[in-house]
């Protein structure tokens, strides 16, 4: 509990227990005693309310909720009704201490990762250690990291290996092991061993100041739930003051009641009417959803996605570095004129300047030196593979619609997996066949992301007929488009959602920005330190698990359930007692219930967002 949540309680408690001594002083005739007496524990609890209602009073923001227990208390005043006045003023500060200890809770898992951006960065100068503002480091600094420090900028390993964590990253509780030549990403703490870093980002590009950044913003984007509320409270509030001098003007002209009957009736009206279990609750239960995400490594960019979420109906995954490790190797080589050495030194010449993951994977099963003198111009042809010259000749590397398109009458192979295929001009030359693992925890992660609730899931790859089906069918996927040239992701994807209501796209956020961004909403995994996963995605896993979605999903699906649970609890409530209390059936005692029991009950029901389903 903070100082001033504690400042708060205290005056509760002299007010609860003023009041409570009040009740049984015999004030008799003596009214204006009784007054003064009242006053007291209605200052002690209340003093800040009444002077912020009079400052928004006097700058003209009129019909909030402190202003309508300002007036309603002080008209409890004016009629004789202190202790009521007392009691009504004592309950509203009790909802306003449990709405901050509530919001208190749930900012909590938000302060706990921003306490993963460090202080300090030990940097190495002319053989000189120097402690320095994480802002004053450059690229290609020599940075030295101590065991129980926080990594403070995203740098590759070029002396010693150690253990980090990394769970206010991406969530995973376990340690991870680091040596030379491996990447760290800021915000991770070193447990072990001494380290040194060449920084590879400034701390602005860094992965922590990015989630930092994602998470200070998600606040910003409203669902249409808040933004409804808001505008709903904006035409609720005077109406319903409006309302309460219509009672207290309609009673005194056509009933016999008093004046002093009168006014109080308008005045349960208008405590009871109070928008604050609305107005509290509904953005609490969104904020607590996103900070249970977030301990969970899913930064979720806003309480809009957060809705969109737990709407969808259908994910579409990419395949490879999404339920496929993107660890491609040489399954096997199919020459045809060609010896196979020949076949994987011509294929190996080509792609030695790409770092596509294919391309790795031929020449790491070349695993010679690759003469790049015989190598001349390389030119790339999107979605189908490359033309290079080597040793003067004009060869073609890639899939069965480059061979189609230089004429080279070649054949698909009775064997699974990506197949590439290389011509000498129009003349095949043979094929080899790339294999990519499915990741361990793919197929069980589909099984629960159906079990969350979700009816369809599709797989968009450019990846062959026979590879995308035995994918898909391993993994228990329901669908698959296969052959897909990256533009044609998008067409596909919108293909889909036009049979389908709401759609989420799941992509390693580098290769598949279009797709992320076209989607209803877009999901990027496994995309720590990656630009175009924050940019383009809505929701950000920060680890390389497939397990994060459903989670994602349950939470999303949890917090909307409160949302609803608290909108209906509040209205019913409280237009119920409004009838009542305008008919005189219900007392002041009901009305405080009305307002501050609705308030603390949404509240405490708000609260439950923050803890993730199992």
């Amino acid at each position: 509990m903070t100082k001033k949540q504690k400042k708060i309680l205290i005056r509760v408690i002299i007010s609860a227990v003023l009041l409570i001594a009040l009740h049984f002083i015999p004030f008799g005739d003596r009214w204006y005693i009784s007054l003064l007496a009242y006053l007291i524990p209605y200052l002690v609890v209340g003093y800040d309310i009444v002077l912020n209602a009079v400052k928004k009073l006097i700058k003209g923001r009129l019909f909030d909720e402190e202003l309508l227990m300002m007036i309603a208390t002080v008209g409890a005043f004016i009629i004789g009704d202190y202790p009521e006045a007392t009691a009504v003023m004592l309950f509203y500060q009790v909802g306003e201490l449990f709405q901050s200890i509530a919001v208190g809770k749930s900012r909590k898992s938000i302060s706990d990762l921003m306490d993963i951006c460090p202080e300090t960065a030990t940097v190495v100068r002319d053989g000189v250690e120097e402690v320095v503002d994480p802002y004053e480091v450059s690229v290609g600094d020599i940075v030295i990291v101590k065991p129980g420090e926080k990594v403070p900028i995203d740098g590759e390993v070029i002396e010693g290996n150690t253990t980090l964590n990394m769970a206010a990253l991406t969530g995973e509780s376990l340690p991870v092991e680091r040596g030379i030549g491996q990447t760290i990403f800021s915000g991770s703490i070193n447990l072990t061993n001494v380290i040194k870093l060449r920084t590879t980002t400034e701390y602005d590009d860094s992965t922590v100041a990015k989630i930092l950044e994602l998470v200070e913003n998600s606040t910003d984007k409203k669902s249409q739930s808040e933004k409804f509320i808001t505008k709903f409270a904006r035409v609720y509030t005077p109406a319903v003051v409006i309302c309460a001098v219509l009672i207290i003007l309609g009673c005194i002209l056509f009933t016999d009641m008093s004046i002093s009957d009168s006014v109080y009736r308008g005045l349960i009206f208008l405590v009871v009417s109070c928008p604050c279990a609305l107005v509290v609750s509904v953005p609490l239960s969104f904020f607590g959803g996103i900070g249970a995400a977030s301990r969970n490594g899913i930064l979720i960019k806003g309480s809009n996605f957060l809705e969109i979420l737990s709407k969808v109906d259908t994910i579409v995954f990419d395949k490879t570095g999404t339920i496929t490790k993107g660890n491609f190797a040489v399954d096997a080589i199919h020459p045809n004129q060609v010896d196979a050495d020949e076949l994987i030194d011509i294929a190996a010449l080509a792609e030695s300047r790409s770092n596509h993951p294919v391309a790795e994977s031929i020449v790491a099963a070349h695993g010679k030196h690759i003469a790049s003198e015989r190598l001349g111009e390389v030119s790339e042809i999107s979605g189908k593979g490359i033309k290079a010259v080597i040793d003067g000749k004009c060869y073609y590397v890639g899939n069965g619609k480059l061979m189609e398109e230089v004429h080279a009458d070649y054949h698909e192979c009775h064997l699974p997996g990506t197949a590439v295929h290389v011509a000498l001009e129009g003349e095949y030359l043979g094929h080899i066949i790339i294999n990519d693992e499915i990741k361990d925890d793919s197929k069980e992660a589909i099984a629960k992301i159906k079990d969350s609730g979700i009816k369809k899931t599709v797989m968009l790859t450019g990846d062959n007929e026979k590879v995308a089906s035995k994918v898909a069918s391993d993994v228990g996927i329901d669908d698959y488009r296969a052959g897909l040239l990256p533009d044609q992701k998008v067409s596909s994807l919108e293909s889909i959602m036009s049979e389908n209501n709401t759609v989420a796209f799941v992509g390693d956020g580098i290769n598949d920005a279009p797709v992320l961004t076209r989607a209803d909403i877009g999901i990027a995994m496994g995309a720590l330190g990656s630009d175009a996963a924050i940019e383009a995605s809505d929701v950000v896993l920060m680890d390389d698990s497939l397990n994060k979605i459903p989670v994602a999903v349950k939470i999303s699906k949890k917090t909307l359930r409160i949302v609803k649970q608290n909108i209906i609890f509040s209205l019913v409530v409280k237009i119920g007692i409004m009838i009542l209390g305008a008919l005189g059936i219900v007392g002041m005692r009901f009305a405080v219930f009305g307002d501050v029991g609705v308030l603390v009950i949404a509240i405490l029901n708000s609260v439950r967002a923050m803890r993730v389903p199992k």
